[in-house]
């Protein structure tokens, strides 16, 4: 037996937002409510099946920065210059985590402030 991930929580203060922002992200819809937030997924994906859904939960004081755990992203169809152009105009703003430039990703915040990297590697096909 093993275990699963099949959510992953980030804690926003506006989960509508931020479900505005990570929905096309990811190519992700709401596919339902949390009791303080939303729940992001696939579309019609089911809660625990497929890929790890993205629950938005609400919070007072979600924390901010450097987290532990973050979101890693890779291109799909495009390279990373132009997912990187995208995810500017969806709001992601560059990130200073203390980067030399010889780096292969690129390290994001969302519209919260969360931080994430977009990788290099492109991932599918056109």
């Amino acid at each position: 037996m093993a275990c699963r991930i099949t959510e992953l929580v980030l804690e926003c203060r506006d989960p509508d937002r931020l479900a505005e922002f990570w929905g096309p992200v990811l190519g992700y819809e709401v596919i339902g409510p949390e009791p303080d937030g939303l729940a992001l997924g696939p579309p019609g994906a089911k809660l625990g099946e497929g890929p790890p859904t993205l629950v938005l939960a609400r919070s007072d004081n979600p924390r901010r920065g450097k987290l532990p755990l973050h979101l890693d992203v890779s291109p799909e169809g495009c390279d990373q210059e132009a997912e990187l152009a995208r995810l500017t105009a969806l709001g992601a703003r560059p990130a200073d985590v203390g980067q030399d430039g010889t780096e292969s990703w690129v390290v994001l915040q969302d519209p919260e402030g969360n931080e994430f990297c977009l990788l290099r590697t492109r991932i599918g096909t056109d």
